[in-house]
């Protein structure tokens, strides 16, 4: 069989099969070769140690590019021959998660509660019922570790701003701080809470934090010493929720009393109590700026008196529920905008769509939607995972979605 290499690159290629005969401890091998390959007994003047095996795992690694490339490419195709715009005709503002997922990632051993990404890092992070938090690469679809600490379901975690810190919630009554720049280690673990510990959220200052406890309680942390400063009260039952505002100067909780309800931060008081759901409400989420022009003029104009727009931020909230809807609130009147249906099961999870053109929810009846914020209908509907779908995340500035759900799988989905 005739080669196509050079005498410098056969010379090459000789070397680094000595060099891996020798390290793997193929003696014989490794003597045999060296006479029929005509090399002196100095093989240690390869440029670097293991090249083959380096050589090796980086076609592995184009071979899987090449892969997923041509998967992609057939995908294309298919939206090209029924007429769908491609990713390049769209503006990034439509783009949308599309089936297939692109990983479908298997470690935990429970039920996946919460999922997230990080704020800088191309990883995300997810809960299980199974005790553990493990952090994934999205990009690459690579389990990266497995924070462990906890006793019991960890329900809910949070990054920080910056990225640096981890925060986790657990049925064991604890709230714990990770390191999550250098030893992945738990820095504090936070107790006072009488009950499951079902969320936890940093204000944006970094400062502090929130939990929320079937212990019908709500507390705030001071980071730095692990102290909580105020406990909230007013639920009359489990406080499933909570979440700050994008301004750090609010938030809302929401429980299995039907209700959500509003907060002020520096007054440390409640504001306002909306009801409206007819069952537990399970998650809420903050409408960010970018949704506001999607809202409505009409709603806007009511809102703001015909007023400036950034006089609206932070002005709305959306909720989801055990009663299958989701429904968008003005906080600042205490009244219900607008209601979406379409699921089949309890709404377990919302998020906006980074430029605020959809709303995009997960659900006990295995799917996850897209919907149009301003048009209020649903765009579409994606068989997400075999089992409930616990959780989703859409990523502020990159083209994913990631999943979790109780089939005990993560899954990544790429926007198109």
């Amino acid at each position: 069989m005739s080669m196509n290499l050079s005498g410098k690159q056969r010379d090459e290629l000789n070397r680094a099969i000595a060099d891996y005969l020798q390290s793997s401890g193929y003696h014989a091998s490794f003597s045999a070769f060296m006479g029929e390959a005509d090399l002196n007994e100095n093989v240690g003047d390869i440029k670097s140690s293991g090249i083959l095996e380096k050589k090796w795992t980086s076609v592995l690694r184009l071979q899987k590019k090449v892969m997923d490339l041509e998967s992609k490419l057939k995908d294309t195709e298919k939206e090209i021959a029924s007429g769908a715009p491609t990713r390049d005709k769209r503006k990034p503002e439509e783009w949308i998660p599309r089936a297939p997922e692109r990983f479908e990632l298997s470690s935990h051993r429970m039920p996946v509660n919460r999922v997230i990404f990080h704020p800088k890092y191309t990883y995300f992070a997810s809960c299980s019922e199974d005790s553990t938090i493990k952090i994934w690469d999205f990009e690459s679809g690579e389990y990266e570790r497995t924070l462990k600490g906890h006793t019991a379901a960890v329900q809910d975690i949070s990054f920080d701003k910056s990225g640096t810190l981890l925060a986790s919630c657990s049925a064991d009554l604890t709230i714990k701080i990770w390191d999550f720049v250098n030893s992945f280690d738990c820095m504090k673990t936070l107790k006072g809470h009488d009950h499951n510990i079902s969320s936890v959220t940093f204000v944006p200052s970094g400062d502090y934090l929130l939990s929320a406890s079937r212990d019908r309680q709500v507390k705030m942390w001071e980071v730095s010493s692990g102290y909580c400063i105020h406990t909230f009260c007013g639920h009359t039952d489990w406080v499933r929720m909570v979440r700050v505002s994008y301004d750090g100067s609010q938030f809302a909780t929401c429980g299995n009393d039907h209700t959500v309800r509003v907060w002020s931060i520096q007054g440390k008081a409640e504001k306002m109590t909306l009801h409206g759901h007819e069952h537990v409400v399970e998650c809420i989420a903050w409408v960010p700026d970018t949704a506001l022009p999607y809202i409505g003029h009409q709603d806007l104009a009511k809102m703001n008196g015909g007023g400036s727009e950034p006089a609206l931020s932070n002005a709305f909230l959306l909720s989801g529920s055990r009663d299958k809807t989701i429904r968008c609130w003005n906080v600042h009147t205490n009244q219900c905008l607008f209601v979406l249906t379409g699921h089949d099961n309890w709404v377990r999870g919302i998020t906006f769509h980074p430029h605020g053109k959809y709303i995009v929810s997960v659900s006990d009846d295995k799917s996850m939607k897209i919907w149009a914020t301003e048009g209020r209908r649903c765009q579409k509907t994606i068989s997400a995972h075999g089992k409930f779908v616990t959780s989703v995340d859409f990523h502020p500035k990159l083209p994913y979605v990631v999943t979790g759900g109780e089939d005990m799988c993560v899954k990544v989905w790429e926007c198109r």
